[in-house]
């Protein structure tokens, strides 16, 4: 018998499964969590209060303001396939004596695996457990962006990040975000993340989101990036067709990474 789960772990389960189902119903998360629907209604109102998600009539989903980033460990477990596909299609745009700067998250730290065979790379980041993945690649000149720590994400950020990418020349830039739609650009609700950026942006002679699709229609308090800004946007081909439309539309070279069936 499985040991049940403290109030903290539920929630943060919740919010896994409305990554991935982006509505539920109360029945549907009471089977999933095996517990009680007031049980659920509880942990639903809790999560609300924090703005992580927003109660429907019968249910819940994912709130489209994002109050706070969810943890690394939370991350590493939501969007596996999307992210693999997102990392492959990323991947494919780094070429040999390039230097690329690859922002904080675990999409971009996806791309790793696919980096094996470019030649005379030099890889700029400020993602610490990105920059324990490319130890040991065998040619990579490897450059860890410092700054303030942030500890739940694994990297660093504020205004000495950006100072450091500022005396930096970057072929090409992959940021990432855990919110961006069409209206608010890239967006988070941590103002330390805007530095690297834009930085990056400003220091790139490319600069390319790579988000999954799962985070179209969020937005953070604080704007880091117009989508305008951008020379390409990389999700995952379970973005909705209207929406594509729609950033198409805008302008935005939008590429749909598809996913392994």
């Amino acid at each position: 018998m499985s040991t049940p789960l403290i109030p903290e772990q539920r929630r943060e389960s919740i919010v896994e499964h409305l990554q991935r189902e982006r509505v539920l119903s109360y029945r549907q998360l009471t089977e999933l969590l095996g517990v009680s629907q007031m049980t659920v209604r509880r942990d639903v109102a809790a999560l609300e209060d924090a703005g992580r998600v927003s109660a429907t009539a019968g249910g819940a989903k994912l709130a489209s303001r994002l109050v706070e980033e969810p943890s690394r460990a939370v991350k590493q477990e939501a969007d596996v396939a999307e992210k693999e596909a997102i990392a492959r299609e990323a991947a494919a745009l780094v070429h040999d004596h390039m230097t690329v700067y690859l922002d904080a998250g675990t999409t971009v730290q996806a791309m790793r695996r696919h980096l094996d065979d470019v030649s005379d790379l030099t890889v700029v980041t400020n993602d610490l457990a990105t920059v324990q993945a490319f130890v040991d690649h065998p040619t990579v000149d490897l450059i860890c962006i410092g700054g303030r720590v942030d500890r739940a994400n694994q990297s660093t950020m504020g205004r000495l990040t950006g100072v450091a990418l500022a005396e930096l020349s970057l072929d090409l830039a992959f940021v990432s975000s855990s919110s961006w739609d069409l209206a608010h650009g890239v967006t988070t609700p941590v103002e330390a993340k805007i530095e690297a950026k834009r930085a990056a942006l400003a220091v790139a002679e490319r600069t390319v989101l790579v988000a999954a699709s799962s985070k179209y229609g969020r937005f953070g308090r604080y704007r880091a990036l117009r989508l305008d800004e951008l020379d390409g946007v990389i999700t995952d081909d379970a973005l909705g067709d209207e929406a594509a439309a729609a950033l198409r539309d805008a302008g935005v070279d939008l590429r749909l990474a598809a996913r392994a069936r």
